[in-house]
């Protein structure tokens, strides 16, 4: 007969249980769900502390997830993810891919999968999702699949491919290290592979066309149409647009970018085309043709002076009041670059021109209302508006600085290579490589606040602090006694199976480890008693603790798309459940047969 749980165990799945559900229901926000679930561990240990210790010793429970390695870790990869992004380090791998969307989008999700699946094998999982997370955000905004539609596939087909190999993930090693000490062989990189590949055929069509459809498009319409910017394309030497035609050059521009004026002959160095586009289809209409908007003076003095100073460069749009001075002029009369070494790129009417398309921005007469987009220093931009009667409106973006690419993409695959590797723990890697994108420029120091995310760092603390909780109140123990006492009946499918998901349950609601820790020893426990072979029921506690799908706290790549991805509970809780069984079911059918249970 099983004893009855103590009543810390009680409490414990009780509040296990009510987190899950407030999370799952969506009324209040995340952070405030996380911060009381911390603040009921803290005031709960100190006036009722757990057996053989003091009431400080439950603060120190209850908050220690703030000091954790783990959230260390996320917030070091988060940072190395923004240093990417800033840099500019990432466009050639996100065109290359965005390529292969614009051929077809289901084949980019397919082909976005199955590079995913490949990676996690022999890298571990979590720097694979890190390096490929900034790429799909930024698919997603050049007009790929919305973000909340792929990132999720994504992380679960890291998940699996990690899944496939011991080093894929530390918990496998985790797993395979205590099945060792018990007694059991050792296991070789590839073991257990050609089970999760045979699972992998079963999953990865469901992450492929149905999970998508089951995820709502979190993405931020606009509440109005973008702005179209009338421009000047210089064309310098070494431009792409030398020695051709309009027409020849037209099929790779970028949608929401056009010529205003298309002349008959070849093109050469020194003409200046009228243009017009939205803010992104002109960067990026600029990028490719290696043109100018600006005087390229203008242009090489805001660059010498960002680096000298060792600021960033960004565009912003600024609308023109009624007091300006500007009013009546034209750029070319207007003085803006001598005077404030701010380069405008473009000018959005108020009103449609009427007639015949504007032969240029720089002849355009600016009016109360229009909106300029700018490039040049915060504070140089912010004495032009101050001076100049202007307005900035929302939506900065920065100039991504592409002298740190290089830098930001080594100091990345130092850092995947070092923990895939082993030769550092994953935490010691990933903060030494945030601590070099602070040292060598690719991420400034006041702006770490943009690369964190303050729903993962307090959901991250309160996961671990739960975690924690079930393993010192002796609820995951009296979990897996009982466990054990059900399965004295059942064949050896059912055995696997219920012993895969009371290890999904622990590492979905705790963690992975604490899954890991709990699960081993009880399956090689269960496995003598029934006179099961014992290397199945390892193997099944190896998969559950990897099916970590359903609980954005389950895992920390989880956790690292929930922002990006703007997810709620009840997303992962959608998409996750029926992969989880979907896994479970073959999984556990692949054991018995390759074991002839």
């Amino acid at each position: 007969m099983i004893a009855v749980p103590s009543l810390h165990a009680i409490a414990t799945i009780i509040l296990t249980i009510s987190m899950f559900v407030a999370f799952a229901r969506g009324r209040m926000p995340t952070e405030i769900v996380s911060l009381l679930t911390i603040a009921l561990i803290a005031v709960g240990l100190y006036f009722y502390p757990l057996p053989h210790s003091q009431p400080t010793d439950g603060l120190r429970l209850a908050f220690s997830g703030f000091g954790h390695y783990a959230l260390i870790t996320i917030c070091a990869l988060m940072i190395m993810g923004r240093g990417l992004v800033v840099t500019g380090a990432l466009d050639p791998a996100a065109r290359l891919l965005g390529r292969v969307w614009a051929i077809n989008r289901q084949l980019g999700m397919l082909v976005s999968l199955l590079l995913a699946f490949t990676l996690s094998m022999v890298v571990n999982d979590t720097p694979v999702l890190v390096l490929l997370l900034p790429i799909f955000v930024q698919l997603a905004a050049n007009g790929a699949m919305p973000a909340s539609k792929t990132l999720m596939p994504l992380n679960a087909a890291v998940l699996i491919g990690g899944m496939a190999t011991t080093i894929g993930t530390s918990t496998n090693l985790l797993v395979v290290s205590i099945a060792r000490d018990l007694g059991m062989p050792h296991m070789n990189v590839f073991h257990f592979t050609p089970i999760v590949l045979a699972a992998a055929l079963v999953a990865l069509p469901y992450l492929w066309l149905v999970m998508p459809r089951l995820l709502p498009d979190h993405s931020k319409e606009p509440s109005f149409e973008p702005r179209r910017f009338s421009a000047l394309l210089r064309i310098p030497a070494g431009s792409d647009l030398v020695g051709k035609t309009i027409e020849q050059v037209r099929v790779k521009l970028p949608a929401g970018f056009s010529f205003d004026g298309v002349p008959s002959t070849a093109l050469e160095a020194g003409h200046r085309l009228a243009v017009s586009g939205t803010h992104e289809a002109l960067e990026e209409a600029l990028r490719l043709l290696k043109g100018q908007a600006a005087p390229g003076w203008v242009i090489d003095r805001i660059e010498r002076k960002a680096r000298s100073q060792g600021d960033d460069i960004i565009v912003v749009e600024m609308a023109v009041t009624a007091d300006s001075r500007l009013i009546g002029r034209t750029l070319a009369t207007s003085g803006i670059a001598d005077l404030y070494s701010t380069a405008v790129l473009g000018i959005h009417k108020l009103r449609r021109l009427m007639g015949p398309p504007p032969p240029g921005a720089g002849e355009i007469e600016i009016g109360e209302g229009d909106v300029l987009l700018a490039m040049g220093l915060p504070e140089d931009l912010e004495e032009f508006a101050r001076n100049d009667g202007l307005l900035i409106l929302d939506g900065a973006r920065e100039v991504p600085r592409r002298s740190k690419a290089i830098m930001a993409l080594a100091i990345m695959l130092g850092t995947i290579g070092l923990a895939s590797a082993g030769l550092l723990p994953i935490a010691i890697s990933a903060l030494a490589g945030a601590i070099l994108m602070f040292i060598t420029g690719c991420v400034k120091f006041d702006r770490v606040g943009r690369a964190l995310s303050a729903k993962v760092i307090v959901l991250v603390a309160a996961s671990i602090a739960v975690g924690q909780l079930v393993l010192e109140s002796g609820a995951a123990a009296w979990l897996g006694e009982s466990m054990a006492l059900g399965l004295q009946h059942l064949p050896p499918a059912a055995v696997l199976a219920a012993i895969m998901l009371f290890v999904t349950l622990l590492t979905n609601f705790a963690s992975n480890a604490t899954a890991a820790t709990i699960g081993t020893p009880i399956a090689f426990s269960i496995a003598s008693e029934l006179g099961l072979p014992q290397e199945p029921l390892i193997l099944a506690v190896l998969f559950g603790c990897n099916l970590c799908y359903a609980t954005p706290i389950a895992y920390q790549t989880n956790m690292l798309i929930m922002g990006e991805g703007n997810y709620t509970f009840a997303d992962y809780i959608r998409t996750g459940v029926p992969l989880v069984l979907l896994m479970v079911a073959t999984l556990s059918f692949l054991l018995v047969l390759s074991y002839g249970m």
